[in-house]
């Protein structure tokens, strides 16, 4: 669920893969994975809303320093520190690459409660609630500017509103994700159907799924999710996208049982059982569509682009096989992402040293993170729409230079890409919603006389009784 909810489950498996040690020593260019110390000289100045001195004396411990699996990323994280360093040679990073302290939720948690993060430590979109139960975050808003972070009126509100809690901002942002469909182009074309134009509606989803089943050879139109959770997230991904809702402003009622979750729950009842144009094996979860659409199994289903890059390198798939259209309705769509925050009782300097990386690495056009020229020097993948948090003269900057260096062809997300639609937050429980909603998803998918209705009447129930004991 490294974005919202359940996708950070499946990305800790996923990086698993390639991340296999505890901690990295660094020895030159002022980074090593010691723990970060508070040695702060405190010579700068304690305004918040002045800029760090380049004289101020600063430890800062990160985490999610790229692991020594990740060669051509950790030599990138060395080179910003290097470059960092330049404008503030008394700043010492000291990165942490621990897996569990970014990846796995159960470490997360631990690490809050033993008050043991990291100086700067990641966050997930969800996780900013957890954080402040636990005291665990300092509130960065006056540190945050326009001379601190010069990009900051181009990145989407939606981003920040995700980081604060009454009125107080609490995390930077380092990636973002929204939902649309994933296609795969070469089934596409061998159906008939224009890969450069996805499906817009649920109707056209409908018809596309038939004519991809119709080639037969075990091939599945569309795929969805049923189990671990993952069948109640992707249903909120379809209900935002008819413009639909999971649980009502006030957090409290559920607000799924209407004639859109209907339409949800219809849709693929219709799919699986009528058209049989989905397959016959269901209770899916997480890795099972990637697997299906990477082995051209399958033409279409609900995903972020971040999807790719695991087909691409754990599966064995190619970036040119792929392309991705909207959410279907397009009314709205979940969206999710990482973060980092600063620990709660960081000194002044230390939180602005902070900013002044966090800006550096992770939120400046042509740098750290978005110099697409070194990562395609780097052989790493450059053309993916995400991640793309900028609005404005910042997104026209890096939008031009994902093209210039791309190393796929980005025009395969052209629809996706220009066709934006406004991202959603996950509901409060979600994973809990989200438990109760696969029940829905698989009953429709695995029995063709489901009651549709009785299916939403007790799913609402259940929810009701979740957001009651809040």
């Amino acid at each position: 669920m490294r974005s919202a909810g359940f996708r950070r489950t499946r990305r800790a498996s996923a990086a698993a893969v390639v991340t296999a040690l505890a901690l990295t020593a660094l020895a030159s260019c002022g980074t090593s994975s010691s723990g970060g110390g508070d040695d702060d000289s405190g010579s700068g100045s304690s305004d918040p809303s002045a800029p760090l001195d380049p004289k101020a004396e600063v430890t800062l411990s990160i985490d999610c320093m790229p692991p020594a699996a990740k060669a051509a990323e950790l030599r990138e994280w060395n080179e910003d520190v290097k470059t960092f360093n330049k404008k503030y040679p008394n700043v010492r990073i000291n990165g942490k690459s621990t897996p569990g302290q970014c990846l796995e939720p159960p470490r997360f948690t631990a690490m809050l409660k033993g008050k043991s993060q990291p100086d700067v430590f990641y966050a997930y979109f969800t996780d900013l609630q957890q954080v402040l139960d636990n005291d665990g975050a300092e509130d960065i808003s006056a540190y945050v500017n326009d001379t601190s972070v010069p990009a900051l009126k181009d990145i989407q509100p939606q981003v920040l509103d995700v980081a604060r809690k009454d009125g107080k901002l609490y995390a930077l942002p380092t990636s973002n994700y929204t939902m649309g469909l994933m296609i795969n182009r070469k089934l596409f074309t061998q159906a008939g159907l224009d890969p450069d134009t996805p499906p817009a509606t649920w109707e056209e989803v409908r018809a596309a799924s038939r004519k991809i089943a119709a080639l037969g050879k075990g091939i599945a139109g569309f795929g969805e999710y049923s189990a671990g959770n993952n069948g109640g997230w992707h249903f909120t991904a379809a209900q935002y996208g008819l413009g639909g809702d999971v649980v009502d402003a006030s957090g409290r009622k559920a607000a799924f049982n209407d004639d859109k979750g209907k339409q949800v729950l219809q849709q693929l009842h219709d799919m699986r059982w009528e058209d049989d144009s989905m397959g016959r094996t269901q209770l899916l979860k997480w890795g099972d569509l990637q697997k299906q659409i990477a082995t051209d199994k399958l033409g279409m289903f609900l995903a972020a682009p971040d999807d790719i890059t695991y087909m691409v390198q754990q599966l064995g798939a190619t970036y040119e096989n792929f392309g991705m259209g909207p959410i279907p309705g397009a009314e709205a769509t979940l969206f999710g992402g990482n973060n980092y925050m600063v620990k709660k009782g960081s000194s002044p300097d230390k939180i602005k040293a902070a900013v002044a990386w966090l800006n550096f690495q992770n939120l400046t056009p042509k740098k750290g993170q978005f110099d697409w020229g070194r990562r395609k020097a780097d052989n790493l993948p450059v053309g993916l729409p995400q991640p793309n948090f900028f609005l404005g003269e910042s997104k026209k900057a890096d939008d031009a230079e994902r093209v210039t260096h791309a190393t796929m062809p980005v025009e395969n997300f052209r629809a996706f890409m220009d066709n934006p639609v406004q991202g959603k937050a996950e509901p409060p429980k979600a994973q809990e919603i989200y438990k109760i909603l696969d029940n829905a998803m698989s009953a429709v998918l695995t029995n063709k006389d489901a009651d549709i209705d009785k299916l939403l009447d007790t799913a609402e129930q259940q929810v009701n009784q979740v957001l009651a004991n809040q």
